[in-house]
């Protein structure tokens, strides 16, 4: 991966994320991020996810922008979701 660095610091911040939010956060997280694949799918098709499903730690091209991205979008929506986000990261 050519970026294994900018990874490893989304994944941290992910990992953050996830141990400050709520249940309740999680679950709008998870509706919110369900909305936006059924939106893809109605608009462009089916996703192949089995073939994502079968990523290992070696990544081509098209799999480390999927993987990069999708954290991306992960933090983004869950750091959103999540109220008081910076008074929760403080403790």
């Amino acid at each position: 991966m050519s970026d294994l660095t900018e990874l490893q610091q989304i994944s941290a911040l992910v990992d953050k994320l996830v141990q400050v939010a709520g249940k309740d956060d999680l679950a709008e997280c998870a509706r919110l991020l369900a909305m936006n694949v059924a939106h893809y799918e109605l608009r462009y098709g089916a996703l192949p996810l089995e073939e994502q499903l079968t990523i290992t730690s070696q990544f081509n091209g098209d799999q480390e922008e999927l993987v990069m991205r999708g954290m991306e979008t992960l933090a983004g929506v869950l750091g959103n979701v999540i109220r008081g986000l910076d008074e929760r990261l403080e403790h």
